[in-house]
């Protein structure tokens, strides 16, 4: 893997830059303070007027990331996006380019701190495709219990479930994450779509307690 670490040039390294290289200084400045690193990652990512499109992370760091996509919102744009092994991720459109887009994250701490646990852990080469993904599977056992923040208990189906997360069909829509209780498991809400919402579970789940909670 391509890792990289490019701290902010001073006043006299900018200007003279900006001579030989056009805008290129403030790519550079996008990255000063993460390592960032030449990933594969599928997602998926919701615009400010709630469409969803495909999308697919090449490069990556805790601060922010870069994605192929099939369109680009505006420079500025609020973008919350769902990308395998990285959950759900906030962050506001940096910069477009031809096919694609840069996202600055704007997340928690420990948020980044996870990100940055994933990437070491992709860099390593320890791992094995079939492992970048929590296989969702349909559940047998689809009606459960949903907790929202207000402590108000509804009923909902979930759609699919992972060790990592849920979709759920419900006509509630959580604000983006918020804490909510899907059957004793507690999650964050990353997105809503046409039929309900997708929460990221706090913590990766035991295969056997989602057995036996979604069959």
């Amino acid at each position: 893997m391509n890792i990289s670490t490019i701290t902010e040039p001073g006043h006299d390294q900018r200007a003279e830059r900006t001579k030989r290289h056009g805008d290129r200084p403030k790519i550079l400045e996008e990255r000063r303070r993460f390592k960032r690193m030449d990933v594969s990652l599928k997602g998926r990512f919701m615009v400010e007027d709630t469409k969803e499109y495909p999308c697919e992370v090449f490069n990556m760091s805790p601060g922010g990331m870069a994605l192929w996509a099939p369109f680009s919102p505006r420079v500025g744009e609020r973008v919350i996006s769902y990308i395998e092994q990285m959950g759900g991720l906030d962050g506001r459109v940096a910069r477009t380019f031809e096919g694609g887009f840069a996202v600055e994250f704007k997340i928690s701490a420990r948020k980044r701190e996870r990100i940055a646990n994933v990437l070491t852990w992709y860099s390593s080469g320890d791992h094995k495709v079939e492992d970048r993904v929590h296989e969702r599977f349909t559940p047998r056992i689809p009606g459960q219990k949903l907790i929202l923040p207000s402590g108000n208990v509804h009923d909902c189906r979930v759609i699919d479930v992972s060790l990592s997360g849920a979709s759920i069909a419900t006509e509630l829509r959580p604000d983006i994450d918020s804490l909510v209780v899907l059957a004793r498991h507690r999650g964050r809400v990353v997105r809503h779509h046409e039929e309900g919402f997708a929460i990221e579970f706090v913590e990766v789940q035991d295969p056997d307690n989602l057995a036996r909670t979604f069959g």
